[in-house]
């Protein structure tokens, strides 16, 4: 009998390709080991949870144990591969009182990223969080409750109870500092103003969601502002300060009492694991892959969060860490071990995020020192044009930013945002990059158009009409 197909990762790319792999070769034998309690999980939605529009932890699950069983999977969670050789093609595990070692067939490695809090001292204290796995969504969501209230259901089997319960009996917040201007400190600040607190978000730059340009990061700040966040743009945390509770965040600018404080200042890629073995990484840092999701060993794939993939524009390596990336690469990695090879996809860097009422999306190659150093002769216009029929309820100015190549006219890269289905129409934009459009061939795209829908013009197309202006 021939070893099995070894999975490192029981979340998106590691549950997708084990889930495949059993679909396309159901008499094969797939071992997944997960170092946690939690699999399979929808990480994009724990702001939500926290805010009160999720119910239960247990709601953002995308696969249970009990379904990955029913796969066929050998899914074995609090289980951790410690070590990997490629030679002899073995992993070595540490979970269930013992440590052993793993033959395999093939092995993915999905080991995810992790958040970063270095170099912002002070993380240990109590009410210092990361949004990064549903342990910390639920550490938050039970810090925020009265003490006694019951926000957080400990009953169910993958909750640290103990974690909960050690927050739940604190006193709750009434002043939050959240370090970080990205995705995360936009969508906590949200539900941290659910919750009726006072919001501050530091950024060390000097403009929110800066990967989305400067027409998203603008519109996005005035928003956050209307809704009572605290902006501290231009500034470095150095140090949540405290006893054993956060009591201040200390910057380069002063001091600020606070209560809680959540870092979200980014993540990298989880790849120790590969530190002693032949498997080669990535100038980003993460792992180094071809087009099917192989590494430079034989037999060893990575997917996920943890790797690289192409860009769609530059055709380089690129490190994405987004949801639909890991789920899609580790089904084509599934689909591959089993015999019938499919390649990962590109990514374009797509991305949407909600801000209270406002929506943003953004693709490609935005800043055009990207699209210089991508040898691109960069050139954007900034449209805004109604979301729908001007006469429709409903209607909302939704700003487009469009780039493309001076030189080709290929579209390269885009921004928008709005407040009426704005984000949705960056898929428009990620769909024109994937085809290697032009200004004027996305400009003649026969867009649906209906006065609850659309104007005539769609927005996107006003903006390829006035871009392909600029460059005629």
């Amino acid at each position: 009998m021939s070893d099995p197909f070894v999975v490192v990762g029981g979340d998106a790319a590691g549950l997708s390709a084990a889930s495949k792999y059993t679909r396309e070769h159901p008499d094969g034998d797939v071992v997944v080991f997960e170092k946690g309690r939690w699999v399979s999980y929808a990480h994009c939605g724990t702001p939500y949870y926290v805010k009160g529009e999720v119910d239960r932890l247990t709601d953002l699950l995308s696969l249970s144990p009990e379904e990955a069983a029913d796969r066929g999977i050998d899914l074995r969670r609090e289980h951790e591969v410690v070590a990997v050789d490629t030679d002899a093609a073995t992993v070595t595990v540490e979970g269930g009182g013992e440590r052993f070692e793993q033959p395999y067939s093939d092995l993915l490695v999905a080991t995810g990223a992790h958040a970063v809090t270095d170099p912002i001292d002070g993380f240990h204290r109590d009410m210092a969080f990361t949004m990064h796995g549903l342990d910390s969504a639920a550490a938050v969501r039970a810090a925020l409750a009265e003490p006694g209230e019951s926000a957080v259901d400990t009953s169910i089997e993958y909750v640290d109870a103990d974690l909960v319960e050690h927050y739940a009996a604190m006193d709750p917040p009434e002043r939050v500092a959240i370090v970080g201007g990205g995705y995360v400190g936009i969508e906590m600040g949200e539900a941290f103003r659910a919750h009726g607190l006072d919001v501050h978000v530091f950024q060390r730059g000097d403009h929110l969601l800066s990967p989305f340009g400067d027409s998203v990061c603008e519109h996005v700040a005035d928003h956050l502002r209307e809704q009572g966040v605290e902006l501290h743009l231009g500034c470095r945390v150095a140090e949540l300060a405290g006893d054993d509770r956060v009591a201040a965040v200390v910057h380069e600018n002063g001091r600020l009492d606070v209560d809680l404080a959540l870092v979200g200042i980014g993540v990298a890629p989880n790849t120790d694991l590969l530190a002693d073995t032949p498997v080669e990484l990535g100038e980003s840092g993460a792992v180094a892959v071809d087009e099917y999701g192989r590494t430079s060993v034989d037999h060893v794939y990575a997917a996920g969060d943890c790797a690289e993939d192409d860009h769609t524009v530059t055709g380089e390596p690129a490190w994405v860490p987004l949801g639909l990336t890991a789920n899609r690469a580790g089904r084509a990695i599934g689909q591959t071990v089993a015999g019938d090879p499919e390649p990962v996809g590109e990514v374009a860097g797509t991305a949407v995020v909600k801000a209270f009422d406002l929506e943003a999306g953004r693709v490609g190659l935005v800043d055009h020192d990207d699209a210089r150093a991508a040898g691109f002769d960069p050139v954007t216009k900034h449209i805004t044009a109604g979301s729908r029929s001007g006469y429709y309820p409903g209607n909302e100015p939704t700003t487009v930013s469009l780039t493309a190549d001076r030189e080709t006219g290929r579209v390269i890269g885009g921004s928008i945002v709005g407040k009426d289905r704005a984000a949705i129409r960056i898929d428009t934009l990620a769909t024109a990059l994937e085809s290697d459009l032009t200004v004027d061939e996305l400009e003649r795209l026969d867009l649906a158009y209906a006065p609850p829908f659309s104007p005539v013009w769609d927005p996107v197309l006003v903006a390829a009409k006035v871009l392909r202006g600029e460059i005629d």
